[in-house]
């Protein structure tokens, strides 16, 4: 008789340790001035990258319609993350590029997941946590990391967009 635990234990652990840093980050930048970010936020700033994109391009990149990476830079410009500009390149073209509020929300989250991980290395050893990242790394196949968090979880499968 095996002691493993069940497989769908796994993906729950994971899930859990996802939202235990997620929530740990948001309840720090709440306290740091950004108490309106919320974790598609962070996705969606990611996403539009340090030189701006298009709606569209945007909405490839995180996986959704562009009606929904609409919606996204609606609420993201109203909270002053976000702003639309002309594109340079064409005229014709409105790109979507990051404010100063925006670069400061991703300068603070990323300080403040090298806090949460440190934590994390206290708790667990800097060696255990190491290697947790470093099996973490295998079983994902090292790859890119994916930015279409928003999309997959609103049903869209892997590889769909």
């Amino acid at each position: 008789m095996s002691t493993d635990p069940p497989g769908f234990v796994l993906p729950l652990l994971l899930l859990q340790g996802f939202r235990t840093l997620v929530d740990g980050l948001h309840a720090e930048l709440a306290r740091q001035g950004h108490p309106d970010a919320r974790p598609v936020h962070g996705f969606v700033l990611q996403a539009v990258g340090p030189d701006g994109t298009t709606a569209v391009e945007l909405g490839r990149r995180l996986g959704v319609t562009k009606q929904a990476a609409a919606k996204h830079v609606e609420t993201l410009e109203r909270l002053g993350y976000l702003e639309r500009a002309a594109d340079p390149a064409d005229a014709r073209r409105k790109l979507v590029r990051r404010t100063g509020r925006g670069t400061d929300l991703l300068a603070r989250s990323a300080a403040i997941f090298d806090d949460l991980r440190t934590g994390w290395a206290d708790a667990l050893g800097a060696d255990r946590l190491r290697a947790l990242e470093d099996d973490l790394g295998v079983v994902t196949r090292g790859g890119p990391l994916r930015l279409d968090v928003p999309g997959w979880l609103a049903g869209g499968g892997a590889g769909d967009h």
